[in-house]
C-alpha cells in the first residue's frame, strides 16, 4: 500500500523570517501611504510653529559652548520624536489589533515561523517605520540649512536605534493590554516624554532630582543623542545614550518573545 509523504519545511532563518514579516507589513501599508504622511507631518508642524515661529522671540541657545538659533535646538529633538512616534504607533495599536482581534500571530504560527520570528519581524518593521519619518525629517533639516557637521549623517543610525528601543518596549507593553481603553496609559506616558525630554528647552532648566529623572528617561537619551550628532558635539555622553537604547531594546525584545510564548503557545 503506497503511502503519501508530505514535504517537511525546515525552520526559516532569523533574517529571512524577519524579512518576510517586513515585506507583509510593507504590502499592507503600501496602499495606506497617508498614514505615513501624517506621522511625518506632526513633528514638522511643531518645528515650524515652535522652533521657527516662537524661535523668533527666543534668543540663541548655547549648547556645549556653541551658540545656535532656537530652531536648530528644537529640530534634533523633533528628529528623535519622529522615530519615537512611528515606532510607538506601529508597536502598540497595530500589534494589539493583530494579537487580540485579527489573530494574525496565531495564523503565522501554523507556518514555519516562531514567536521569536514574529517578535523580531514586528519590532524591525516598527523600527523602520519610525526611522523613515526621521530620514524625511533629516532631509528637511538639511534643506533648511540646519546641519553644519558631517556627524549629522550618523543621526540616521541613531534614529534606527531609537526606533528599535521604543518598538521593542512598546510591543512588550502591548502584550499586557486587554482592551482599547488601556491605550490611555500609552498617551499618559507619551505626552510627558514628548514635552519634558529637553525637546523644547535645555536640561539645565531643571534642578536637583527632577533633572536626574529627566536624564534617565528614554526619549531624553534619544533627543540628546540626535542633538549631539547634528551639532557635531559627539562625546562620551553619546556613547552612554547608545548603550542605554541598545540595552532598552534588547530587554524589550526578550520580554516580547516570552510574552508571545505565554499568550500563543500555552
Amino acid at each position: 500500500m503506497a503511502t503519501t509523504t508530505h514535504p517537511v519545511h525546515p525552520p526559516l532563518g532569523p533574517a529571512r523570517a524577519a524579512w518576510l514579516l517586513v515585506t507583509r507589513s510593507y504590502t499592507v501599508y503600501r496602499q495606506q501611504w497617508k498614514l505615513f504622511l501624517t506621522g511625518f507631518l506632526e513633528p514638522v508642524f511643531f518645528l515650524f510653529s515652535i522652533g521657527i515661529g516662537v524661535g523668533q522671540l527666543v534668543a540663541d541657545f548655547e549648547v556645549g559652548g556653541q551658540s545656535i538659533p532656537y530652531a536648530e535646538f528644537v529640530a534634533p529633538g523633533m528628529l528623535a520624536v519622529s522615530a519615537f512616534n512611528g515606532a510607538l504607533m506601529d508597536s502598540t495599536y497595530n500589534v494589539f489589533f493583530k494579537l487580540k482581534y485579527d489573530k494574525l500571530y496565531d495564523q503565522m504560527l501554523a507556518t514555519p515561523l516562531t514567536t521569536s520570528d514574529i517578535a523580531r519581524g514586528e519590532i524591525l518593521w516598527g523600527q523602520l517605520r519610525g526611522s523613515s519619518y526621521s530620514v524625511a525629517f533629516l532631509l528637511l533639516m538639511w534643506a533648511l540649512g540646519m546641519l553644519h557637521s558631517w556627524t549629522a549623517i550618523l543621526a540616521l543610525p541613531a534614529a534606527l536605534l531609537i526606533g528599535f528601543a521604543f518598538s521593542a518596549v512598546c510591543m512588550a507593553a502591548t502584550t499586557w493590554m486587554t482592551s482599547w481603553q488601556d491605550f490611555d496609559k500609552i498617551t499618559l506616558l507619551q505626552l510627558p516624554l514628548f514635552l519634558f525630554s529637553a525637546t523644547f528647552f535645555p536640561i539645565t532648566a531643571y534642578d536637583g532630582w527632577l533633572r536626574w529623572v529627566v536624564e534617565v528617561t528614554p526619549l531624553y537619551r534619544g533627543v540628546v543623542l540626535c542633538r549631539e550628532l547634528t551639532l557635531g558635539q559627539v562625546g562620551w555622553e553619546s556613547a552612554v545614550s547608545v548603550v542605554y537604547l541598545v540595552v532598552m531594546g534588547l530587554i524589550g525584545l526578550a520580554v516580547v518573545r516570552r510574552r508571545l510564548d505565554t499568550l500563543l503557545l500555552t
